[in-house]
């Protein structure tokens, strides 16, 4: 069909339709993108699942890289005026920048808040995921270009994972000379492993479960322990910064409890419910101690992930990082699969 987009519509569970989308026309600042590559991230895999809810049917992912097909007045974080051709990367979030969450610099926080690959096929916004031929980027998204150094696969995930740890990091503060533990080491772990290092933390202790992640991110320079082996630093006061990155409830104690005094645990792994931890007042106030969370990320975070991944990131192991890549008809198949070992997909059209 010309002018059409060829979409891969998620119907609940595991079950996904390739349809045809007409294409649209940017409106006054959005911008039309053919894609040329998505990331399944897991967060996905969580709502084809039912561990978190989606709007259903629609068209899922959020990570992405693609090239400007046409725009009505897009720019870039930059404020660069984008033109066709131009090879980008962009935000999950849509924001209307005239909210209180907004003016304050919360943009994630909109109160209309929109996000790629979370609309309703049937909404205003079809094309909103990255599962499909084409996205169309909203007036309040971030957009970012790519440079030809990042391969697909690679340049996709600064718009979920690596903008997301670039927003933890700031939130955490001045890291140089830093102890720097890191709960969780996954795709955002190994980015912040990387990234502490590269800011110059004089040590990076990463906790996970998994073997092969840690040995990951021993090759990245840091020490690596599993959970529970009483050798992490879970006792009070042995940390400068927590980075808990798995939202399971006994790394989120640890972050806590492992911080030294004047310390700060930032938490962002918790975006689904889990049980309340326990925090002592008199201790956290005593050492001076922080405890704040990142949600998402803003728009400078993403233009520094793409600066990220073109420096430091390139030392990524991201040919074990990164499976693939499928066609998008193996989406299905993708989701079903019960021996996922790396830590994104690379989906092609």
């Amino acid at each position: 069909m010309r002018g059409a987009a060829t979409a891969v519509l998620w119907r609940g569970g595991a079950e996904f339709q390739s349809v045809q989308v007409p294409l649209p026309q940017p409106g006054p600042g959005e911008t039309l993108v053919r894609l040329t590559a998505a990331t399944v991230c897991g967060s996905d895999r969580h709502t084809v699942s039912g561990r978190r809810s989606s709007a259903c049917p629609s068209v899922l992912g959020h990570e992405g890289v693609g090239v400007v097909l046409s725009t009505r007045g897009g720019h870039t974080v930059q404020g660069s005026p984008l033109h066709e051709g131009d090879r980008v990367v962009f935000g999950v979030t849509s924001s209307c920048g005239r909210c209180a969450p907004c003016l304050r610099g919360l943009t994630a926080k909109c109160t209309s808040v929109q996000k790629a690959g979370h609309e309703p096929f049937e909404g205003e916004w079809p094309l909103s995921g990255t599962y499909a031929s084409h996205i169309l980027l909203r007036s309040g998204q971030a957009v970012a270009k790519a440079p030809a150094v990042l391969q697909d696969g690679v340049a996709a995930t600064a718009g979920c994972a690596v903008a997301t740890v670039m927003a933890v990091l700031e939130r955490a503060g001045e890291l140089r000379g830093r102890r720097v533990l890191v709960n969780g080491v996954g795709m955002l772990g190994l980015v912040a492993v990387a990234a502490a290092l590269d800011r110059g933390a004089s040590e990076v202790v990463a906790v996970d479960p998994n073997a092969d992640r840690r040995r990951l991110a021993e090759g990245l320079g840091a020490e690596a322990r599993p959970p529970g082996s009483g050798s992490e630093p879970g006792n009070r006061g042995t940390v400068d910064v927590s980075l808990e990155l798995s939202g399971a409830r006994a790394g989120i104690q640890t972050c806590i409890e492992a911080l030294g005094i004047g310390g700060t645990a930032v938490l962002a792994g918790s975006v689904a419910p889990v049980d309340a931890v326990e925090v002592d007042p008199e201790w956290m106030v005593r050492g001076w101690r922080t405890i704040t969370g990142v949600h998402n990320y803003e728009p400078r975070h993403l233009q520094e992930a793409v600066d990220f991944l073109g420096a430091a990131g390139r030392t990524l192991p991201w040919e074990h990082l990164l499976d693939g890549p499928i066609a998008a008809d193996q989406l299905a198949a993708e989701f079903r699969r019960t021996d996922v070992q790396r830590l994104r997909t690379v989906v092609t059209f």
